[in-house]
């Protein structure tokens, strides 16, 4: 370790900090090239300000630069308000030059800071200053400082160009461009033209507009017909709101008095809406109406809408400031008014009281869709022609209209042929089609909506292939280590990405992939048609060069390079393509036949290798001669995220052998700034113990044995631990992990009863824990563990798996020590009858799995209101369940497992009392002989008459759950 250097600054650290909050703040809607500047001058000349016995003259280009970035930033800013397509050329080739020349300077300075041998960064990984003072020994060198005063000189002479340029393009003039824009109407507002869309056009929109309908007329029990109701139409960008919203109006607009039929927009000017409204309702009144501001128009909207009936909507809200200032105008006279919105952000759609999710189409309707837009009609189909690949765009377009219009319209004018070529392409946008401009506009409006940080965050998901099933907390953690996720104040850098996750789910740009019954969001997917406007961005901005098998070889100045379901050999290009300026490395589902040399790295910071295959022998003579091995590693010294993830592990497939990585060197241990370690599928045996030097690290994931190699004493900054082994001593610097959310950890049986009392009374008192999950692999009988007496409180803990025998349910598992609990999932040797009504106070359980080794009856008697949330309910050796008319009312899935033996008297009737039923799994576990005695010809009438018992219930059941019986012989 080197000494620290001595303080040779000037400036105050809380000034400092506080400047860099500012600057932080200022970071609003702004594209990747802000992004770029973003990243750099904090970094950059926070360093560069300090006095590191500079020549006079390197001083001076110092204090330039300082100077005019800072100018160039604040007019880059003015660049990013704009959108793209209503920049002229020059700007946008301004601005992708100034990111290029903040990547380029951003490299110089760090290679420089991590030149010094043995630096060690802050104790806070946040405090910059803290840091400088490790580095500011490095420019005290002869040497460096002849190579910064080089690399300064060099820099200066590109931002010299690039500041005049901004001059002669008169850069700064785009605020009035903003401006315009926001205030303009768009004449080709695609929203106008839905409005207005011939009836006869429309496919599918009988059954919803039906639907919406009766919803409005209050037949569904919600409102009194004659109270005002309003519902919101939500869903994402294209799927046809405003064409269903025009289609309800239409066909009951003459049942009302007042109706009105008004679009809002992204940047509304609020007193044009209300205008709208009042000039549609009545017009006689609209005499020097510009006069009045929003105040007055309101007032005059409720005089004119009070004791009458009125239909009004609301079309295309964003924000949650100009619905809450539009629904002032709606009064309740109990005249039965009705009121639709439309909006795309589910946080808005809440509001309403009622909300109705629009649907994609059913592939029926897309295919009529698709040939009426082909103008052949519904009696021709083209099918005839090209079947297959009709069916492939159509599962492309996934049921939403106006990709199916779009894609159609591109077609319409192409022969048969060259349809494959469509197909294949990676997007619509490359095509010169009216309905191509509309779609990406549509698109493009939710884009730039978000803040800054979650764009970046979308941005980021075009590093994965179409289709793919994104697992949400990895694609977090990648967020985190790009530098994605922004610091708030008592917050981790997860739960932050987790809030920019959400966001993306409620404003429509992902799929959220959620585990039935469970209400866990665990994965994203990303519709083709935003994959498709991600793509075109990132190409037009530089951001994400993606390979796959239908692209050529990325460009050699990728910073962010995604390979996707390709094979990587030897003698590839993409296996020896430069590599010294990229900065994050993507490859998922590809086949590797040796790891990319890492020495070629040389910015790297993010390297993820997901549900990838390692192909090869695995009798390598030495480590460091396998194609796996990672050597070097210790040289990407900038890396945050390193991840790798075998599809094959846990796989044996015959005539293949997986080498995988053999072993993790030491040096890892040099990487300082590494936040992410996933190494969970690898089959890596051990990890070595200078994993304990990474202070940095939020997230370890490891699959292997670290019994009594790891040291987590000084990991403190660990957000996600999960690993397969440990022993005492590590257990023991757990209760320094009091940053800790997430932990996970693996037992073999024969440690399992020492170990879980030491781990319950570690992390009894890690206050921001979530999760806790505790597994065991059992032999065929396992032996009971001791249980923990002790108390734990953890007022966060959401999710507990305790998969290890214990004696009974623990005293501290109850609704007082664990008030937040939504899941549980535990395997005991016996439980009391008393233990459910102990479990049903628990006021916020999803989901509740309780395996037994004996057999319990089932509580007679449950308190009204018990398990008031309770979604999903697994059992397993319980006798008799039965159901409490006003407990588990939200109970969704029930599932059973039980032996022959215990089927005898089955009745479950009581599942009636069940209102939400949907689902009823049961499981019997029985043996087979040679022969049937006696007992076991009883058994099998039991069967009988639980089968019977199941299907009478669930037929007499008002919702008719579906019913699921699977019987497994040994």
């Amino acid at each position: 370790m080197c000494p620290s250097p001595p303080t040779v600054f000037d400036f105050d650290v809380q000034e400092l900090d506080q400047e860099e909050r500012e600057a932080k703040a200022t970071l609003r809607a702004m594209d990747p090239a802000t992004a770029a500047m973003g990243s750099l001058l904090p970094k950059l000349f926070e360093l560069l300000h300090g006095e590191y016995k500079l020549q006079k003259g390197v001083k001076k280009d110092v204090q330039f630069l300082e100077r005019e970035m800072r100018s160039i930033d604040a007019a880059l800013r003015k660049v990013a308000m704009v959108p793209r397509d209503k920049l002229d050329d020059n700007s946008k080739i301004w601005a992708n030059d100034v990111r290029e020349l903040a990547y380029e300077m951003e490299d110089v300075v760090e290679r420089f800071m991590v030149g010094v041998q043995g630096f060690e960064p802050a104790a806070n990984p946040d405090g910059f200053k803290g840091f400088v003072k490790k580095v500011a020994s490095l420019f005290t060198k002869g040497k460096a400082r002849h190579q910064i005063a080089d690399a300064i000189k060099g820099i200066k002479d590109q931002v010299q160009q690039v500041a005049d340029r901004r001059d002669r393009y008169k850069i700064d003039d785009v605020e009035a461009t903003l401006l315009a824009a926001s205030t303009m109407v768009d004449p080709l507002d695609p929203r106008l033209m839905v409005q207005f869309k011939d009836q006869r056009e429309l496919v599918g929109i009988e059954g919803p507009r039906d639907e919406l309908i009766k919803r409005l007329a209050g037949e569904d029990g919600c409102v009194s017909r004659q109270q005002l109701k309003i519902l919101s139409i939500f869903g994402f960008g294209g799927l046809g709101k405003t064409t269903l919203a025009r289609a309800v109006y239409d066909k009951i607009q003459a049942e009302f008095i007042c109706k009105a039929f008004v679009s809002v927009g992204q940047k509304p000017n609020l007193k044009n809406v209300l205008v709208g409204i009042l000039l549609r309702i009545d017009k006689a009144s609209c005499h020097n109406v510009t006069l009045l501001d929003e105040v007055l128009l309101i007032e005059k909207l409720r005089e004119l809408l009070t004791n009458k009936r009125y239909l009004i909507i609301i079309d295309d809200i964003w924000d949650m400031s100009s619905w809450d200032i539009i629904k002032c105008v709606f009064t309740d006279s109990k005249c039965g008014s009705r009121v639709i919105t439309t909006t795309r952000i589910f946080e808005v759609a809440k509001e309403a009281g009622d909300i109705y999710k629009q649907e994609p189409l059913s592939p029926g309707r897309s295919k009529e869709l698709f040939c009426m837009r082909l103008s052949i009609g519904k009696s021709k189909s083209p099918y005839h022609e090209s079947v297959k690949i009709s069916e492939k765009i159509l599962q492309k377009c996934g049921g939403i209209p106006l990709a199916i219009i779009t894609i159609a319209s591109l077609l319409a004018s192409k022969p048969v042929t060259d349809w494959p070529g469509v197909y294949d392409s990676i997007g619509f946008g490359n095509e010169d089609n009216k309905e191509v401009d509309t779609t990406r506009k549509i698109l493009l409006y939710s884009y730039y909506d978000l803040p800054y940080y979650p764009r970046l965050c979308l941005l980021h998901l075009g590093i994965y292939p179409e289709d793919y099933e994104i697992k949400k907390d990895t694609l977090i953690w990648k967020w985190v280590a790009e530098g994605y996720v922004r610091e708030e104040p008592g917050k981790g850098l997860f739960e932050v990405g987790e809030r920019y996750f959400n966001m993306l789910i409620d404003r429509s740009m992902i799929q959220a992939v959620e585990r039935p019954y469970h209400s866990i969001i665990y994965a994203c997917r990303v519709h083709d048609l935003v994959l498709d406007m991600i793509h075109f961005l990132s190409e037009d901005e530089s951001f994400v060069t993606a390979s796959n098998s239908n692209m050529t070889s990325p460009r050699t100045t990728s910073r962010r390079l995604a390979i996707n379901n390709e094979i990587i050999e030897q003698d590839g290009s993409v296996a020896n393509m430069s590599m010294k300026q990229v900065r994050l490395y993507s490859a998922t589902m590809c086949h590797f036949s040796t790891l990319p040399v890492l020495s070629n790295f040389k910015a790297l910071r993010v390297l993820a290798l997901e549900d990838c295959t390692f192909m090869g022998s695995e009798r390598s003579v030495k480590p460091e001669d396998s194609p796996y091995h990672l050597n070097y590693l210790g040289r990407l010294i900038h890396l945050r995220y390193l991840g790798f993830s075998d599809r094959l592990v846990g796989f044996s497939l015959p005539g293949i052998s997986m080498p995988l990585i053999l072993e993790v060197p030491e040096e890892i241990g040099d990487l300082r700034f590494l936040q992410v370690l996933d190494l969970g599928r690898t089959g890596i045996k051990k990890l070595p113990q200078t994993v304990g030097r990474l202070t940095q690290l939020k997230c370890l994931r490891f699959g292997g044995s670290s019994m009594e190699v790891l040291d987590c004493t000084n990991l403190t900054s660990l957000e996600e631990l999960q690993l397969h082994l440990a022993s005492p001593d590590f257990l023991k610097g757990l209760a320094k992990l009091k940053e800790l959310r997430k932990f996970s950890l693996h037992f073999e049986e024969e440690h399992g009863n020492m170990l879980f009392k030491d781990l319950m009374g570690h992390v009894a008192n890690l206050q921001k824990l979530q999760v806790i999950m505790v597994t065991c692999r059992h032999r065929p009988y396992p032996q009971p563990w001791s249980d923990y007496t002790g108390s734990v409180t953890l007022g966060h803990l959401r999710h507990l798996t305790v998969n290890g025998l214990l004696p009974g349910l623990p005293v501290w598992i109850n609704s007082s020590c664990l008030p937040n609990l939504c899941h549980l999932y535990m395997e005991l040797t016996a439980m009391k009858s008393q233990d459910m009504e102990i479990l049903g106070r628990f006021s916020e359980l999803i989901t509740l799995t309780v395996l037994l080794y004996d057999y319990m009856a089932f509580p007679n008697a449950m308190e009204e209101g018990a398990f008031p949330k309770l979604r999903y309910l697994e059992l397993k050796n319980f006798n008799q369940p039965r159901f409490v008319l006003g407990a588990m009312s939200s109970l969704e899935c029930f599932r059973i497992i039980i032996g022959l033996e215990g089927t005898n008297g089955w009745d479950f009737h009581s599942l009636v009392n069940l209102p939400r039923l949907e689902k009823v799994d049961a499981e019997i576990l029985g043996n087979t002989t040679m022969g049937i005695n006696e007992d076991e010809l009883q058994a099998h009438e039991s069967l009988k008459q639980a089968h019977a018992s199941l299907k009478h219930a669930v037929e007499i059941h008002p919702n008719h759950p579906a019913l699921k019986l699977q019987i497994y012989h040994s």
